[in-house]
């Protein structure tokens, strides 16, 4: 993969990481307005769905640390 290539994948998986993290910011303070108000039947769906997209960002991140791996070893 030529260096370019890698910076432009590295960019586009931060600008996901980025995107997904507010929404998980958003999904906290969603539930956390709901639970105060008194709706528990929300905290299992926003605990579910905010492990997903943690889990969607740990991947994101180990893609990013292989592309560059392999950018810095074609060098």
């Amino acid at each position: 993969m030529s260096r370019k290539g890698g910076s432009t994948a590295i960019e586009g998986a931060m600008g996901l990481i980025a995107i997904l993290l507010i929404v998980q910011m958003w999904l906290l303070t969603a539930t956390l307005a709901a639970f105060l108000a008194g709706h528990d039947e929300t905290i299992l769906p926003a605990a579910l769905i905010s492990g997903i997209i943690f889990a969607a960002c740990a991947g994101l991140f180990i893609f990013i640390r292989r592309i560059d791996a392999t950018v810095r070893a074609t060098r």
